[in-house]
């Protein structure tokens, strides 16, 4: 009887510990999901705004008109939003389709467990075209600042440092943005941030500053 009694208990014990592993497995998916959307939209607005303002600061090192600034930003804006999106769409499918390959195996084609399958696909596992949107919004919205920071300024010099300036604050505030949302010191982020758009920026103006010197950019 003793023995039938352990056996009893082992067999009852069986499915609570699958259950449990498998709201741990859902744990961690959901906790990968948000992660990878603060990734997105972090680094999203970040490259946004790094990658517009050095283009408009690289023009203007050879060219002093508003408007090859706001064009060549506005394209680089638009290039720049449409290849985030492709970006985060392969790489969000990739890991959605890994994701579910395992899961698949964890359940091991029973009926319930494909049940379980759909509705975690559906409440889980990112969405692709969303993470794609997200990410090509979230480059949107960073590049617009450098763009509304030099539309309405015609004075060559007092727009180069407004964008610099507004670009700089810009990148404190997501640097800021990024640390909160993760939990992590504000004050370093927030640096590295700021130091590697203030790089990017400084050597795209340089080099095309110096192009321009040897007359190669000279005809922009």
């Amino acid at each position: 009887m003793a023995a039938l009694e352990i056996e009893a208990s082992n067999e009852t014990n069986i499915p609570e510990t699958d259950v449990e592993q498998q709201r741990e497995q859902e744990i961690k998916i959901k906790y990968s999901q948000r992660a990878q959307w603060l990734r997105a939209a972090v680094l999203g607005a970040s490259d946004g705004l790094v990658s517009t303002a050095s283009l408009m600061m690289g023009v203007g090192a050879v060219d002093q008109d508003v408007k090859s600034m706001i064009i060549t930003g506005f394209a680089g804006m638009v290039a720049g939003a449409c290849s985030m999106a492709i970006g985060e769409f392969v790489s969000v499918y990739s890991q959605y389709d890994m994701e579910v390959s395992q899961m698949k195996r964890l359940n091991n084609g029973s009926d319930n467990g494909k049940e379980s399958l759909e509705e975690i696909k559906k409440e889980i596992l990112s969405n692709p075209f969303k993470a794609a949107g997200a990410s090509a919004l979230s480059f949107v919205v960073g590049a617009l600042v450098p763009l509304l920071s030099a539309s309405f300024i015609n004075n060559y010099k007092v727009r180069l440092g407004v964008v610099i300036a507004m670009s700089s604050l810009a990148l404190m505030v997501f640097g800021v943005l990024g640390a909160v949302l993760g939990r992590a010191p504000v004050m370093k982020p927030c640096l590295r941030v700021l130091t590697g758009g203030w790089l990017a920026m400084g050597f795209t103006y340089g080099l095309t500053k110096f192009l321009g010197v040897l007359g190669i950019s000279g005809g922009i």
